[in-house]
C-alpha cells in the first residue's frame, strides 16, 4: 500500500537535512550532512555554498531513495532554511563565485553604524528593523565594486545573487527561478513588512544594483518544478521559509500570541501577532519585527529576539577547550548541582543583541574559585542561556504589545531538562516542551506546504497532530526571580559600559 508524505529540507548553519512528514504529522528518513563555517578574520563567518547545494542533494538522495523502499510517494517539497546568509553564483556555471556571508557575519557593522542616524528610523518604521550588523546587500554590492571577476559577471549577465532559499531553489528546480521568500527577505534587512516589496531606496544606497534583487515569493507558494535527477521524479516545490519561522509552525506557534524559544547555533526567540502589526516596533532595537510567513497574499507577523552564540559557545567549550563531550554532556554535569555557585558565564561570543545590539561586548565566564566544580560551569552555561532568553521575552512583549502565557521550547539542546526549567525560572512562564522538537524546522515546512489542501486544510488542521509534551512550571518566587534578573542587569550594563568606554 502506498502513503503519501512531503520531502523536506532543512538547510541551517551546521548542517542540512532531509526527511519525509506524513500526514499525522510524523518525520521519518531523516538524512543529515554535516557543515562547517571559517572565520578568517575576526567578524567574518562564511560558508561554501557548493558544498551546502552538493551536501543537500546528497540528504535528499538518501531520503528519497528510503522513500522508494517504504512505497512512500512525494507529493511536494518544502525548503526551510538558515536566513540572512548571502550567494553570489555565476548561472553559466552555476557555481558560487566568492564564499557565502553567513547570518552571524558582522564585517560591515562600522559601515552600518555610519549610516545609522540617516536610516534608522526610516528602517524600524517600514521594514521592523534597524540597519543592524550585517546587510547581504551591501556584502554584495562591495564584491561587485571591488572582485573584477565578480564585476564582470555581472556586467555580462551571468551574476546572480540570493539567500539560501533562493540558492537551492534555482538549483532544485527545472525553471531556474531566482526567488526570496517573504520571511527570506524580510531577515535581510531591506523589506518593507506592509508591502511585501524591498526597501529599494535602501538598497540603491547601499550601492547594490536592482536588476540583481530576487524575485519576491510567498512562503507558500509553487516554486518550480523539483528535478527529476535530483528527487527520482518531477515533484513541486511548493514552500520556502525561513528556518526559526518554519519552527514556529512545526511547533504550533500559529495562533496571536503564542511564543517559541529555539535553541540552535543561536537562542531564538519569537512571539506570534498574527495579521496585526506589533505595536511598538524598534522599541527594542535587538528585537525585530518580521513577516513570520506569507500565504494566499496574508501576512502573519511576528517579533524576535535572539542570542546569536548558544548552542556554538557550548560547541566552543566543548571542541575547542575540550571541558564536555557535548551539550547534552553539559546538562548531565549542570543537574548535578542547584546553582552555580557563582559562576556567571555570558553567550556573546559575536557580540550582544538584547537588550540593547552591540557587537563589541564579548563572551565572559567569571566567579571561579578553587571551590569550583565542573558542574558549576556547566550550571552558569545554561544560566547564562536562560537568562538571555528572559530578557528576549521581556523585550518581544514589549515591541508586540501581547503577552503569551507560556512558551514552546525546540531545538536540540531543548532537550536538557535542567535549561528548560531554569528558564521557566528566569521568566516566569511555563515552558511546554513537545516530542520531536529537534525536527520542528523539518515539520513546519512541510506544514506550510501541505497546508493549501494538499495534506490539511489549514495550518490549524496540521498542527493538531502534535502532542501536548511536557509542560515545566515556574518553581521559583517572584521576589527571588527579579533579585536574580536585577544582578544580571547589572552585570551585563557594567559589560556594555566597558566596552564603549574603550
Amino acid at each position: 500500500m502506498t502513503s503519501t508524505a512531503i520531502l523536506s529540507i532543512d538547510e541551517g548553519t551546521t548542517g542540512t537535512r532531509a526527511a519525509l512528514v506524513s500526514p499525522e504529522g510524523k518525520v521519518s528518513c531523516v538524512n543529515y550532512r554535516r557543515l562547517s563555517s571559517h572565520s578568517p578574520r575576526s567578524g567574518v563567518v562564511e560558508q561554501d555554498a557548493n558544498t551546502i547545494i552538493e551536501e543537500t542533494i546528497n540528504a535528499i538522495r538518501a531520503t528519497t531513495a528510503q522513500a522508494k523502499e517504504t512505497n512512500t510517494e512525494i507529493v511536494g517539497v518544502a525548503i526551510t532554511n538558515q536566513r540572512a546568509t548571502a550567494v553570489l553564483w555565476d548561472v553559466q556555471t552555476g557555481m558560487a563565485v566568492v564564499p557565502a556571508m553567513v547570518w552571524q557575519d558582522t564585517r560591515h557593522v562600522e559601515k552600518l553604524e555610519q549610516i545609522a542616524d540617516s536610516w534608522d528610523q526610516e528602517l524600524i518604521q517600514h521594514c521592523g528593523r534597524s540597519t543592524g550588523v550585517r546587510s547581504p546587500y551591501l556584502w554584495a554590492a562591495q564584491h561587485i565594486r571591488e572582485n573584477p571577476e565578480v564585476a564582470a559577471l555581472h556586467q555580462s549577465g551571468r551574476l546572480r545573487f540570493g539567500t539560501i532559499d533562493g540558492w537551492l531553489v534555482w538549483n532544485l528546480t527545472k525553471e531556474r527561478r531566482c526567488v526570496a521568500s517573504a520571511t527570506n527577505a524580510t531577515s535581510s534587512g531591506a523589506f518593507r513588512l506592509r508591502e511585501n516589496s524591498y526597501h529599494t531606496g535602501y538598497i540603491e544606497a547601499l550601492g547594490f544594483p536592482a536588476d540583481l534583487l530576487p524575485e519576491i515569493v510567498e512562503d507558500r507558494q509553487w516554486l518550480g518544478t523539483g528535478r527529476a535527477e535530483i528527487f527520482g521524479t518531477e515533484v513541486p516545490i511548493l514552500a520556502a521559509i525561513g528556518d526559526q519561522h518554519a519552527a514556529m509552525i512545526g511547533l504550533g506557534c500559529v495562533e496571536n500570541g503564542k511564543a517559541m524559544v529555539v535553541h540552535g547555533t543561536g537562542s531564538f526567540c519569537d512571539l506570534i501577532t498574527g495579521t496585526s502589526f506589533p505595536s511598538n516596533p524598534g522599541k527594542h532595537e535587538g528585537t525585530l519585527t518580521l513577516t513570520g510567513w506569507r500565504a494566499d497574499g496574508v501576512s502573519s507577523y511576528s517579533v524576535e529576539s535572539h542570542t546569536a552564540t548558544t548552542g556554538s559557545a557550548f560547541d566552543w567549550f566543548c571542541e575547542r577547550l575540550g571541558w564536555f563531550e557535548n551539550a547534552m554532556q553539559i546538562s548531565d554535569f549542570a543537574s548535578r548541582t542547584d546553582s552555580s555557585h557563582g559562576v556567571l558565564f555570558i553567550p556573546t561570543l559575536t557580540g550582544i543583541r538584547v537588550p540593547v545590539v552591540d557587537h563589541r561586548v564579548r563572551a565572559g565566564i567569571t566567579g571561579i574559585s578553587t571551590a569550583t566544580t565542573k558542574a558549576d560551569v556547566a550550571y552558569a552555561l545554561l544560566e547564562g542561556v536562560a537568562h538571555f532568553v528572559r530578557s528576549s521575552l521581556e523585550c518581544n512583549v514589549d515591541v508586540a504589545g501581547i503577552e503569551p502565557n507560556e512558551v514552546v521550547v525546540g531545538g536540540g539542546v531543548s532537550a536538557s531538562d535542567t535549561l528548560i526549567q531554569i528558564q521557566a525560572d528566569y521568566s516566569g512562564l511555563p515552558m511546554r516542551r513537545r516530542s520531536g522538537t529537534a525536527e520542528a524546522s523539518l515539520r513546519g515546512a512541510a506544514f506550510l506546504a501541505g497546508s493549501g489542501g494538499l495534506m490539511w486544510d489549514g495550518l490549524g488542521e496540521a498542527v493538531s497532530t502534535l502532542d501536548k509534551g511536557q509542560l515545566f512550571e515556574p518553581r521559583m518566587g517572584s521576589d527571588q526571580r527579579e533579585s536574580i534578573a536585577a544582578t544580571w542587569r547589572r552585570r551585563i550594563d557594567r559589560e556594555i559600559a566597558e566596552v564603549k568606554e574603550n
